[in-house]
């Protein structure tokens, strides 16, 4: 009886199922038959998992199972579902910016009109066309270029000492910083934007000599400790099959000076990584994608901020705070706009294409700073260039009062390896992490100063507290912010505290140059 009613419970399921696949209440007649079968003392119970019998057939409770529509699980939103796929929710937000910001710039053209003038940016440059100052101070800039090359060369003939050889470097860099910051006071006839551009390329300048003279010193300290074994060294490296290489001195050549002077780096090394050919489309690219880019900010800086600066100036004469607040959030938007777009036209398209004209190997220009969670992070990584140069300078540094470092077995001499980072050299010496951390900060504070300060004529030190600002920043958003939260922190001192910089100094320059000749009047 009980062999039967097993047989007859698992035809009455199979029976009961058929109908369930065609609708109606099927589904009702065999929740009933399964409720039927278990209630007799034959068949076993339900179990959770659908078990198979001895016949081979299923066990009774399968067909509960086989018809739930629910399970043990979170909402999608919830972090512990591990679900991470918003790419639809991150294009609704891309689309939702485009409509935002297109809205604002409809508003902007029915308020102001159509104000872009590329032939009014002629005049940011010349004041009078026939003096071309700031382009004089670039073409002088040779003199110090050539200045060092020639220290150089007498340094590695013995015909200089290394005191006096110092000596002339440390006045030939004090010179470059000096010399176009007096040019730019003294002279009228050069314009704001011209003092910029000058200063900028006297700064890469003396970052570039520096590293020019530092790993020069490096070779002759190394040339001088293995002057024993050169010989036998190098008759060994010529017998292999090693690609060429240049070896100090041979590298203290005017056309090995300029390749460095415009390569896109700031560290100097004897042999660069060269690229096999120059890309046509790849370099036409990056030239089409300046030339747009440079268009697009000239009209942006324009159309959309220049107005908005010009009637952020009556909030802050009268202190109105709500209105001051306003016009700083107004002008955060298309200030951060031209800032990411001025970061892909220098750091990509412009880099970039100076790189594939010079067959210059090392690409990583920047990396992904715009996942930082952290402000350290930030600084680390979206100036790739100057962070190398930052680790260069320590070791530097360190090398001047008497600090050598150990050469990891297989590297070049010329090419000290990036994970001897900052902070080593300074712990060495005893500093901390803080001290080191407050050095970096100082030295770029006082860049951002004098490439803003000098070519607008006042002294606020408004670059120069930002920057010493992002030092108790970046313990802020360490020590509060984590994650997803970091990040967000990260790109809001990005969008906020750039415009609260420029509204500074162009309040300040606005009451500097066209108030008072009204209150002297």
């Amino acid at each position: 009886m009980g062999d039967r009613g097993g047989a007859g419970g698992s035809r009455r399921r199979r029976t009961g199922s058929r109908p369930s696949s065609q609708g109606g209440g099927g589904p009702t007649v065999a929740e009933e038959e399964v409720r039927d079968v278990g209630a007799g003392g034959d068949a076993p119970a339900p179990t959770p998992a659908p078990d198979k019998g001895e016949d081979g057939d299923s066990d009774v409770g399968s067909g509960h199972w086989d018809l739930r529509c629910h399970r043990l699980q979170d909402s999608l939103f919830s972090s512990d579902s591990g679900f991470s796929n918003y790419r639809g929710i991150l294009n609704w937000c891309v689309v939702m910016l485009i409509l935002s910001n297109a809205r604002l710039f409809l508003e902007n053209l029915i308020k102001y009109g159509i104000l872009v003038d590329p032939i009014q940016v002629v005049s940011l440059f010349l004041k009078d066309p026939y003096s071309w100052p700031a382009l004089c101070l670039v073409i002088v800039a040779n003199v110090f270029a050539v200045a060092a090359f020639q220290v150089e060369k007498r340094l590695a003939v013995g015909a200089l000492t290394e005191q006096a050889g110092l000596l002339l470097h440390v006045v030939n860099l004090a010179t470059i910083l000096c010399f176009p910051a007096a040019v730019a006071l003294l002279l009228e006839s050069i314009t704001p934007v011209g003092s910029v551009l000058a200063l900028m390329v006297y700064t890469i300048l003396f970052l570039k000599l520096f590293s020019y003279r530092d790993v020069n010193l490096w070779c002759r300290e190394r040339k001088a400790k293995a002057k024993a074994k050169s010989a036998s060294a190098g008759k060994k490296a010529n017998g292999g099959a090693a690609p060429r290489t240049v070896s100090y001195p041979d590298n203290l050549t005017y056309r090995d000076l300029y390749y460095f002077l415009f390569a896109p780096t700031l560290c100097y090394e004897l042999n660069f990584p060269r690229s096999p050919r120059i890309r046509k489309r790849f370099l036409l690219r990056r030239l089409l994608e300046m030339l747009f880019l440079t268009q697009l900010q000239v009209g942006l800086i324009q159309q959309w901020m220049v107005p908005t600066i010009q009637n952020s100036m009556k909030p802050f004469k009268d202190m109105d705070y709500s209105r001051i607040v306003e016009r700083l959030l107004k002008l955060a938007v298309p200030n951060h706009l031209i800032w990411l777009i001025f970061f892909y036209w220098f750091f990509h398209s412009c880099m970039n294409a100076v790189a594939e004209l010079m067959q210059f190997g090392d690409r990583e220009f920047y990396r992904d700073w715009w996942n930082s969670e952290s402000v350290t992070y930030f600084w680390q990584n979206w100036n790739i260039p100057v962070h190398k140069w930052c680790l260069r300078w320590a070791r530097a540094g360190m090398s001047l009062v008497g600090v050598r470092f150990r050469v990891v077995p297989g590297t070049h001499p010329t090419a000290p390896s990036l994970h001897r980072h900052f902070y080593k050299p300074m712990l060495r010496r005893g500093s901390s992490k803080w001290v080191a951390r407050m050095g970096v900060f100082f030295a770029s504070a006082f860049f951002h100063e004098y490439l803003v300060s000098i070519p607008l004529h006042m002294f606020r030190l408004w670059a120069f507290t930002g920057m010493m600002a992002q030092i108790p920043l970046a313990w802020i958003v360490s020590r509060f912010f984590q994650g997803n939260y970091g990040n967000a922190a990260v790109w809001l001192t990005l969008i906020i505290g750039q415009p609260v910089a420029v509204l500074m100094y162009v309040h300040d320059y606005y009451v500097l140059n066209y108030e008072a000749p009204v209150v002297g009047a």
